[in-house]
């Protein structure tokens, strides 16, 4: 075979080979793709008075977003009624609201996590509730991912900080799942965030692949251990950076990290790794009976939860 020939067959081969890695690396993308669930209820249905929102986020995309504003003051019967509670207010306006930004699971959306709505307007929260690129109504992207999740959470921060009737320095972060781990290592990059409640986290990022690896049949080696570098080139961050037990020591403000004893997707084991890794960072444990998804029993523990945010918040 002569140079030519040489040449036209390593052309060909390189070809074969950047095609095959190509295809894989595709196939690892749609295995991992989050599945987007529509919403299923809206928060009018709990008879509370909301908004329906677009925030700006990365890469020209938007997210779309409930804000449920604080409990208003109570109506008036009449005019008369109606003209001096206006004077009143404008003698002494209200004072603004503490909020809470509460962003979901992987493959999750704003609805499901509605549950939490009631309980912490009732407590005097005001309430934003965001979709994540690729999820729920919000925009597609080229992937999701806990930075990107991470992301979304700091632009709806912002959006919050800015709104009127809302106390910029009085806001939390609650997230669920990888939402959780998005929300610690926002506030671990956002000291203006109050306080962060954190619900089924896992610990490690690459603990939470092993196990989906597990899951598929993968082994770890050596496929597994290409699958667990690709994702990390893709997204742009070392997993040791971005998991939780890392950023809960950068965190400077109170936390909660709520777990269900009977989580079998992340297992409480994992909540306790987090905590042990809190160093100087003020952290509360709570853990209740439940699984990874379910927030029936948070609801019943919400009182434990408001009590929480209204120490490390103060609200007025």
């Amino acid at each position: 075979m002569g140079a030519q020939g040489l040449i036209a067959a390593f052309t060909a081969g390189a070809a074969t080979l950047a095609g095959g890695r190509a295809l894989v690396h595709w196939g690892i993308r749609r295995g991992l793709a989050a599945p987007r669930v529509p919403h299923h209820t809206e928060p009018g249905v709990l008879g509370l008075a909301f908004e329906t929102l677009r925030i700006d986020t990365e890469n020209g995309k938007s997210l779309h977003a409930w804000f449920i504003p604080g409990p208003a003051r109570a109506a008036v019967a009449d005019a008369d009624a109606a003209t001096a509670a206006a004077r009143e207010e404008a003698e002494n306006p209200p004072a603004a609201a503490p909020a809470v930004l509460v962003m979901h699971g992987w493959g999750g959306n704003a609805a499901l996590m509605l549950p939490l709505a009631r309980p912490l307007h009732e407590a005097g929260y005001a309430t934003l509730f965001v979709d994540a690129r690729c999820h729920g109504a919000s925009d597609d992207d080229s992937f999701a991912s806990l930075p990107r999740f991470a992301e979304d959470t700091e632009h709806a921060f912002a959006w919050l900080s800015a709104r009127e009737g809302v106390d910029p320095a009085r806001i939390a972060l609650l997230g669920h799942s990888v939402g959780a781990g998005a929300v610690l290592f926002a506030a671990s990059r956002t000291p203006q965030v109050a306080a962060v409640v954190s619900v089924a986290a896992f610990s490690h990022p690459a603990a939470m692949m092993r196990r989906w690896l597990a899951t598929k049949r993968i082994p770890e080696k050596p496929i597994g251990r290409y699958i667990l570098d690709y994702v990390q080139k893709t997204i742009g961050h070392r997993f040791d950076d971005i998991a939780p037990v890392t950023t809960i020591a950068r965190i400077r403000r109170p936390v909660l990290l709520v777990h269900g004893a009977d989580d079998e997707v992340v297992p409480i084991d994992e909540a306790m790794q987090i905590y042990a890794m809190r160093g100087d960072t003020p952290v509360e444990l709570m853990t209740l009976t439940g699984d990874h998804e379910s927030f029936a029993d948070l609801e019943h523990h919400m009182g434990r939860l408001v009590g929480f945010l209204d120490r490390s918040i103060a609200p007025r």
